[in-house]
This record gives structure tokens, C-alpha cells and sequence, in this order.
């Protein structure tokens, strides 16, 4: 670590122990011992230094493990890891949770996914922030005539992530809604919310077809930031395309699993013990009543907006 770095991770982490001091209403010197100096990140206890790892991020704890032998031994600490992990952790991990560690438990959740909600959700962390992801399965998602078997049927999952994924048969309103809590998701977090589907060899129906997106909480009148339009077809005609630039229609883009997906839009979880609210989203197309055929929708994705 060059030398600068290191002074920066230093004031970095004095930032920290002046947090957690204010925190547990500690003064910055004890009046009544007559301690006036600074405090030294020598003199901490390791558990001291772990607790306060633990308020940053699995990121940050890398960077600290590089300033000392101690510092790589308290970022090693359960302390650490058991707070970037979710509560729920148990029943996420497929191995025993009893032989790893919580920061192997942590990078387990990272590669892996883990079933909820009786198996129509999934759930993991990202690396770098541990910031909560979510995809609603098809199954999780109302959508209309999707019981009808001559519109839609319901076939597995060619990554067997879920039971089974939705594939349109036939119909002339398409309609997909869907719902979540955000109290499963990362407070203080803004997410992205992303139609995961893939196209049949027979597919047809959205050339050139705008499909009206929401993004909102539920029960709050949704102004125009709030609405989009999507192309679930690449391939647009020309004519489509002036209009387009009217509507800044957005595009699909294949994700590295071989599926694609779609931006529907982006929601703020502010989170908190008490502050818990609906996002709804809502995928509709009504206006042209001609035939659709040939999308496999797998679910809805929800994940941390990338920082511009």
C-alpha cells in the first residue's frame, strides 16, 4: 500500500471510531479520567476494530486488511461478516451453515442464489456492497389470461433457478404486473427493476411495438418520471425509430446467462424500521390489438442502480 493511500485509510478509519464513539455517547476524551489524547488505532482492541469494520462495507474491509497484520485479523472476524449477511441466512445457504464461516457464508450467497417465498423468489448479495437482489418468478407474477392454457402455458426452467417459467402462446393484451415489499430489500439503496425473457424461434407481434412500463409504490399517484416504453423486438423500421426518439424507447440487452432483459425502470428503497412500502410494476401493451406470440418470461429482477 503506498503511503498515501495508507494516511487516507487511516483518517478513513478515525472517521469511523469517532462514529461509533458518538454512537455509544462517548466522548472524544474521557473528562473524567483526564484523558485528552487522540485515540490511537494501536490501542484499540481487535474486537473494537472488527465492530467498527462492520459499519462499512465488504469492499472497505479489503482495503482496511491492507493497513496491518491486526486489521487483516479483525476483518477475518465473524463481527464483520455476520453483519453484511441476511438474518435469514440459514435457509438460503443449500451446505450447513454450521461449517463455514460467516465470511465464507457471505461469498456462498454472492455465487449463489437462494429460494424464498415457497420458491417463487430468489435472493443473493452483490460483492462489493452486500446490497440485497431480487427476482420475482413468473409464477410470483399476475399475468393476464396466464391460467389460460391456450394463451400462455407454463414450462421449466432451462437453468432450473425456478419451477417453472411462462411462455406466451397467443394473445392480444399483454399485461404483466408485479409486486414486492421493500422491507426484503437494502435500505437507503436505489434499485433497477429489469424484465428477464427470452424469444422462441417463432416469435412475433412486437415489431415495432412501444410496450408502456410503470415503476411506482402503490397507492401513490404516479407522475410521467414514473412511465417508460419498451421494445421487446431489436429490430426496428425506420419509421419506428423517428418516433422512438419522441418516447426514448428503451431496448433489450442480453445478460451474460444467455437470457436478455430490460430496464422498466427505478425505485428508492428508503427503508427503516418503520418505512416499508409496495413497488408495483406493470408491463402493458392494449393499443395494438394484433396477435403476440414467442416470449419466455422468467421473472422480474430487482437489483442496486449502477452509480453513474
Amino acid at each position: 500500500m503506498t503511503k498515501t493511500r495508507c494516511v487516507h485509510v487511516h483518517q478513513h478509519f478515525r472517521k469511523l471510531v469517532q462514529r461509533l464513539k458518538k454512537t455509544f455517547r462517548l466522548s472524544a476524551s474521557d473528562k473524567s479520567h483526564g484523558i485528552t489524547e487522540p485515540v490511537s488505532l494501536d490501542d484499540l482492541p481487535e474486537e473494537w476494530i472488527s465492530i467498527i469494520i462492520s459499519f462499512t462495507s465488504p469492499r472497505d474491509a479489503y482495503v482496511f486488511a491492507s493497513v496491518s497484520k491486526t486489521f487483516a485479523s479483525a476483518v477475518q472476524s465473524d463481527i464483520v461478516w455476520e453483519k453484511f449477511i441476511p438474518p435469514e441466512y440459514r435457509s438460503l445457504i443449500p451446505q450447513s451453515p454450521d461449517i463455514l464461516s460467516k465470511e465464507e457464508l457471505y461469498f456462498a450467497l454472492c455465487h449463489e442464489s437462494g429460494l424464498i417465498d415457497d420458491g417463487k423468489k430468489i435472493l443473493w448479495i452483490e460483492r462489493e456492497n452486500a446490497k440485497r437482489c431480487i427476482m420475482l418468478s413468473a409464477m410470483n407474477l399476475s399475468i393476464s389470461w396466464g391460467d389460460s392454457p391456450q394463451s400462455w402455458r407454463w414450462v421449466p426452467d432451462p437453468q432450473a433457478r425456478f419451477e417453472t417459467v411462462a411462455e406466451l402462446l397467443e394473445v392480444c393484451l399483454f399485461e404483466i404486473r408485479g409486486r414486492i415489499n421493500t422491507r426484503v430489500l437494502s435500505p437507503r439503496t436505489r434499485y433497477s427493476v429489469y424484465i428477464v425473457f427470452m424469444k422462441v424461434n417463432i416469435c412475433y407481434g412486437f415489431e415495432n411495438v412501444a410496450v408502456e412500463v410503470v415503476v411506482g409504490v402503490v397507492g401513490q399517484n404516479l407522475d410521467e418520471s414514473c412511465r417508460r416504453y419498451v421494445c421487446f423486438d431489436e429490430a426496428r423500421d425506420e419509421q419506428f425509430r423517428r418516433r422512438d426518439r419522441g418516447m426514448n424507447l428503451v431496448k433489450p440487452e442480453r445478460r451474460n446467462d444467455g437470457w436478455m432483459e430490460i430496464k422498466l425502470g427505478e425505485f428508492f428503497n428508503e427503508g427503516g424500521l418503520s418505512k416499508y412500502d409496495e413497488i408495483e410494476v406493470v408491463a402493458l401493451e392494449n393499443k395494438q390489438r394484433h396477435w403476440k406470440r414467442g416470449l419466455i418470461i422468467r421473472g422480474i429482477e430487482i437489483r442496486p442502480a449502477k452509480v453513474r
